[in-house]
C-alpha cells in the first residue's frame, strides 16, 4: 500500500486518467473528488462488496437453474 500525505487543495495522479483530489477536510473527515473516465466504475468500499456479493448470489443461481433445467429435460427424454 502506498501511503501519501496531501493538503485540501491538492491531488493524486493514477495513471493518465484518474485523479483523487481532497476537496476539504472537517474533523475525523475528508471530502474527496475523484476524476475517472466513464468506463472506470468507482465505488464507495461498501457499496463495491455488496454488488460483489450479489453477483456471487446471481451466478449461483443462475447455475442451480441451469441444473434444473438439465435435470428435466433428461427427466422428459426418459419418458
Amino acid at each position: 500500500m502506498l501511503i501519501l500525505t496531501r493538503k485540501s487543495g491538492e491531488s493524486i495522479a493514477i495513471g493518465d486518467d484518474i485523479k483523487i483530489a481532497v476537496l476539504g477536510i472537517s474533523g475525523k473527515q475528508v471530502k474527496i473528488g475523484i476524476t475517472a473516465p466513464e468506463r472506470v466504475s468507482v465505488y464507495r468500499e461498501e457499496i463495491f462488496r455488496k454488488i460483489q456479493s450479489e453477483n456471487v448470489k446471481a451466478s449461483m443461481s443462475l447455475k442451480e437453474d441451469l441444473q434444473e433445467m438439465a435435470r428435466i429435460i433428461r427427466a422428459k427424454k426418459k419418458k
